[in-house]
C-alpha cells in the first residue's frame, strides 16, 4: 500500500517561509512525477508546482519566483520551499505522486494535506 505522508505547514506571517516535505512509502516500483496542489477556502484544487523524474518542473504563475520544488530520491521525498509568502497563499497543500506500482502500471496518488496558513 502506498502512502504519502506531507509535513511543514503551519501559520506564518506574510513575507514569511515554509517548507513543505512529503515523502512515499510503500511498495511501488518507481517515482514517476511528485507535485503539490493548494485548495484555497471556496476554490478547487489548483496545481502549484510538479516536478518530473527527469528533473523537469513547472510552477504556477502566482508563485513563480517564490517557490522552489525539488526531490531527494533516495528518500522518494518531494519538497516544496515557498518564501515571500502572501495571504493569498493560504490553503490546504496536497501532495501528489504519479507512481510506477509495476513496470507498466502507474497510478496517482494523494497526501492527506496541510494547512497552510498566512496571515498577520
Amino acid at each position: 500500500q502506498v502512502q504519502l505522508v506531507e509535513s511543514g505547514g503551519g501559520l506564518v506571517q506574510p513575507g514569511g517561509s515554509l517548507r513543505l516535505s512529503c515523502a512515499a512509502s510503500g511498495s511501488f516500483f518507481a517515482i514517476n512525477a511528485m507535485g503539490w496542489y493548494r485548495q484555497a477556502p471556496g476554490k478547487e484544487r489548483e496545481l502549484v508546482a510538479r516536478i518530473t523524474n527527469g528533473g523537469n518542473t513547472n510552477y504556477t504563475e502566482s508563485m513563480k519566483g517564490r517557490i522552489i520544488i525539488f526531490r531527494d530520491n533516495s528518500k522518494n521525498t518531494v519538497y516544496l520551499q515557498m518564501n515571500s509568502l502572501k495571504p493569498e497563499d493560504t490553503g490546504v497543500y496536497y501532495c501528489n505522486g504519479n507512481l510506477w506500482i509495476t513496470a507498466l502500471q502507474n497510478l496517482e496518488f494523494w497526501g492527506q494535506g496541510t494547512l497552510v496558513a498566512v496571515s498577520s
